[in-house]
């Protein structure tokens, strides 16, 4: 096997990368000027020592805590809970919703080994206790893993007061949230339910 069929390979791992496009990928980096393979390389050689948890949150940061949990300007009174780092990023890009966030980490998952103490929950329970939120929102997927999820934490929260919402409909049952388009997100956000 020669360098670029190793690229190849290693970029077929990748989620969404078949092996054609792992070799479209590795031909084109091949054909890159020095430059922007420098930069490039750097950049995957440094990711993780750059890039953490937001000790608040959960979400990818480069600061922490993240711009979002810094920004005096969020609605401090609304917290939207998300299964994974890359749901704050598809929820910001809507650009429908100014609250803060908190990550899960995951979903319950019995099949998988995943139970509620393998997630982040006793840390929302702490940050709940700690703040003046009115509002959370539970923006799991809408599978059976993120339906269970949900109702766990709406079982768990509902003796505290706290006005608890789910992501309204036009999420299609069984897909992600990162695979979802801004307008359908949006209409989602505005749509929201009570359990």
């Amino acid at each position: 096997m020669n360098a670029l069929e190793e690229l190849a390979e290693s970029f077929s791992c990748l989620p969404g990368i078949g092996k054609k496009s792992a070799l479209r990928i590795a031909t084109h980096l091949l054909k890159s000027d020095a430059q922007f393979m420098s930069r490039f390389s750097n950049q995957i050689a440094t990711l993780q020592q750059r890039i953490r948890y937001c000790s608040e949150c959960g979400t990818y940061t480069e600061d922490d805590p993240c711009k979002i949990c810094s920004n005096p300007a969020r609605d401090q009174s609304m917290l939207c809970v998300v299964e994974q780092p890359q749901d704050v990023q598809t929820i910001e890009a809507s650009r429908e919703y100014h609250g803060l966030f908190h990550v899960l980490g995951g979903v319950i998952s019995p099949l998988e080994g995943v139970g509620p103490e393998q997630l982040s929950i006793s840390k929302l329970l702490q940050r709940l206790q700690n703040s003046n939120i009115s509002e959370v929102i539970i923006a799991t997927n809408p599978t059976v893993e993120g339906d269970t999820t949900a109702l766990y934490i709406q079982r768990i929260l509902a003796e505290t007061g706290i006005k608890i919402s789910r992501l309204a409909s036009g999420l299609p049952v069984g897909g992600d949230l990162e695979y979802a388009d801004r307008l359908t997100l949006a209409r989602s956000f505005r749509g929201r339910t009570l359990f």
